[in-house]
């Protein structure tokens, strides 16, 4: 009777329609090839869609979304290609900051936060204490309170992380949601009462000829190649990827795992304060609730996308960025709402998270078995 129960079991047992594997590894050649054909098609879904929306043929459409982000540079005008590569280094320095936690497994969603109060410090001492000290003396200010601010947020959910074993992903998210109220009360009391402070025109960072975000872009290139030795070359970096790995081989080998964390995510934090101080001083001379504007949710993906690689977030971010200016200019000329182009980005991010999945993992079917009816 217990075999006859056993059997009618194993008969109504159905096996699910299909199961997903890890894939053995695939050759980094093939892997880049197939990276490389999605994001060709995500980029033509996209013009396809814009050329729907706005009602303009295939290359007309990807012209306007060529002059949105580069302007008329055949004829030797280069504002916006700094823009476009101003906006490259603002996401690409928060992907950064982002990059030494992820690699270590501490799930840092807090560069939203940070970088606020990176910018927070900033506008503080450029406010008060732009006239009453030497440019340089300023600058310098800027640059190490804006950092030091970015890395006590950061610090925070690390020593709770480190001591107590929180959960870092909603700690960093709560100490979002705290710099933000703080940079909404801070704007209320500076700006008599509105949502904006006026432009200060004390501690801006100094035009390159007549380009405004060279320093910026240069800044992040330092930082870009600085996290790449960092991480690659360094004793800590090596630290950072073995706690990543595993905290109790980690400990085995003698290094000491809450150090780790600690350290780590002041750099992180400190990296995303210094986003916040070229957004301040770099940028808009001013600063609000939006002023990272969600791009720290973005840089997330950035870094993952990256395969946590600072060279390859390079290309990463110039691609997003692309067409996050590109298709809002063909938005603006269709009469459509900027959110259409964070629908288009958000497609090309889904199409590229995809693609990163079937790289790693294969999706296996299930087989009718010979002589089933």
């Amino acid at each position: 009777m217990a075999k006859t129960a056993e059997i009618a079991k194993t008969k109504n047992h159905r096996e699910p329609l299909f199961h997903v594997v890890k894939r053995d590894d695939m050759p980094t050649w093939k892997a880049w090839i197939v990276r490389a054909i999605t994001i060709v098609v995500s980029f033509f879904i996209v013009g396809l869609l814009c050329m729907m929306v706005g009602g303009k043929g295939f290359g007309e459409t990807y012209s306007i979304m060529f002059s949105g982000v580069f302007g008329r540079l055949f004829e030797g005008r280069t504002t916006m290609l700094w823009k476009y590569l101003q906006e490259i280094a603002i996401l690409l320095c928060l992907a950064l900051a982002l990059t030494p936690a992820f690699k270590m497994k501490f799930w840092n969603c807090g560069a939203e936060g940070q970088a606020l109060m990176g910018g927070l410090a900033s506008m503080i001492c450029m406010i008060e204490l732009g006239n009453k000290l030497p440019y340089p003396v300023l600058i310098a200010v800027i640059a190490i309170t804006s950092i030091i601010a970015g890395a006590i947020w950061g610090v925070i959910p690390a020593l709770f992380k480190a001591w107590f074993n929180t959960n870092e992903t909603l700690f960093t998210l709560m100490m979002n949601y705290i710099a933000t109220q703080i940079i909404a009360y801070y704007v209320y009391i500076k700006g008599g009462g509105s949502n904006v402070i006026n432009p200060v025109e004390y501690g801006n960072f100094p035009s390159v000829g007549s380009n405004d975000y060279f320093v910026n872009i240069m800044i992040v290139a330092f930082i870009t190649v600085a996290m790449y030795v960092y991480l690659k070359y360094s004793k800590q970096g090596y630290e950072i990827s073995v706690v990543g790995e595993s905290q109790n081989t980690a400990r085995y080998i003698g290094i000491n795992v809450k150090k780790v964390i600690i350290r780590t995510m002041i750099i992180s934090g400190a990296v995303c304060g210094v986003t916040g101080m070229l957004l301040v001083a770099g940028k808009d001379h001013s600063i609000n609730v939006n002023s990272v504007g969600g791009q720290g949710f973005t840089a997330i993906l950035m870094s993952w996308l990256g395969q946590f690689n600072p060279f390859i977030m390079v290309v990463m971010t110039a691609i997003v960025v692309f067409l996050r200016i590109g298709v809002a200019k063909v938005a603006d000329t269709a009469f459509l709402n900027s959110s259409f182009s964070e629908i288009m980005v958000g497609i090309v991010i889904l199409m590229l998270v995809g693609c990163e999945f079937f790289i790693n993992y294969s999706v296996k079917f299930k087989h009718k078995k010979e002589g089933n009816v």
